[in-house]
């Protein structure tokens, strides 16, 4: 009894009233997807899936940057920053540590966990020093160029860590890809079937996982900082610690992507911080639909295919059409085109319902 009353908690949390998408008919649309996303590899060739393992490495970064900004109201720039303090972090840990017994787990753990820490220092200044709205973009851009600028000049031989060579504007190559450990022998991810498989999955309860914090207490209350943050915390809550928080797990969401990223190609350069690289999260999330994750997810995977395909046959209008997106969808539909298209076709369906 006790079992299946946790069990319903769990399934109101995932269709809570944060996140679109609940029913027999989502669900089994959800499952439909899935099964496809499954037998894919069974119908492409490796370049191909290796491919579809680069976009869903971006994917973790898409729904960090919803967490904190369609949820919690705090535009932030930094991601990518936070992706590349993952990825050096990883490409330093691997080079020294080697890969045998499983110990690129262990760097994924550590980079990343080292990714939500500078985030909770950065976002303790920025947020308990009452920093918001678009100063809060600006700062949070700066670090990012800041930390590109730096990394970018350490080209010398002082800047080694270990066996491991930072690089400067070449970045740092030949980490090693993360590896299982398993009793014949560990499995390697290199990226194809293992490494696709296993990201899939990561991605799936990363989106499970966020559907049931935004729709748990913690989720109701950073709708209301953003709705409100005077009223929220006229009813007694610290605004800060819910927006440092949500700050801090989307960080570590971009860290995450940072480190997969790095397994996938084994470099990293510090063009992943760039301006260029830090302002295409927001033409991401901002087409899909900031406020629910499941259109932020579908639209950054849409936008990502695009921008790949322009950058390969059209790659001097690539930046110029993101570019334009964003423009349009700030204009016409300010809440994201996939939610826009979503809300028309729910429109439509209740006027047939009516009749």
């Amino acid at each position: 009894m006790e079992q299946t009353s946790r069990i319903r908690r769990i399934l109101a949390l995932i269709e809570g009233p944060q996140t679109l998408g609940r029913g027999p008919r989502f669900w089994s649309g959800f499952a439909l997807v899935l099964l496809l996303a499954c037998a894919y590899p069974a119908f492409a060739d490796s370049y191909d899936v290796g491919n579809n393992v680069y976009f869903f490495n971006w994917l973790f970064m898409a729904l960090g940057l919803s967490l904190i900004w369609g949820y919690g109201g705090a535009l932030s720039f930094g991601q990518t920053a936070f992706f590349g303090i993952a990825a050096y972090c990883y490409g330093v840990l691997t080079i020294n540590l080697g890969d045998a017994y499983g110990l690129t787990l262990f760097s994924l753990l550590a980079a990343v966990g080292c990714s939500a820490l500078c985030a909770a220092v950065l976002g303790y200044f920025l947020f308990y020093g009452r920093i918001n709205g678009v100063f809060l973009g600006i700062v949070s851009l700066s670090v990012t160029l800041v930390l590109e600028r730096f990394m970018a000049q350490t080209a010398g031989p002082e800047w080694t860590i270990g066996s491991a060579r930072l690089n400067g504007f070449n970045g740092m190559g030949n980490m090693p890809s993360l590896t299982i450990p398993w009793p014949g022998g560990p499995i390697v991810l290199y990226p194809d079937l293992p490494l696709y498989y296993v990201t899939l999955a990561l991605l799936i309860a990363v989106y499970l996982g966020l559907r049931m914090l935004v729709n748990s207490r913690f989720g109701n209350v950073l709708v209301a900082i953003r709705e409100n943050p005077l009223r929220a915390e006229m009813l007694g809550y610290d605004i800060r610690r819910y927006q440092l928080m949500a700050f801090v797990i989307g960080s570590a969401l971009a860290g995450l992507s940072g480190v997969l990223y790095t397994s996938w190609g084994n470099y990293i350069t510090p063009a992943s911080m760039g301006m260029t690289a830090a302002a295409l999260p927001i033409v991401w999330v901002a087409v899909g639909g900031r406020s629910d994750l499941t259109t932020t997810l579908v639209g950054a995977l849409a936008v990502l295919i695009v921008f790949q395909l322009l950058t390969i046959h059209a790659s001097q209008y690539a930046l110029v059409v993101m570019g334009a997106l964003l423009v349009i969808t700030v204009l016409v539909a300010p809440r994201g085109i996939v939610m826009a298209l979503v809300e028309a076709t729910l429109r439509l369906s209740r006027r047939k319902e009516a009749r």
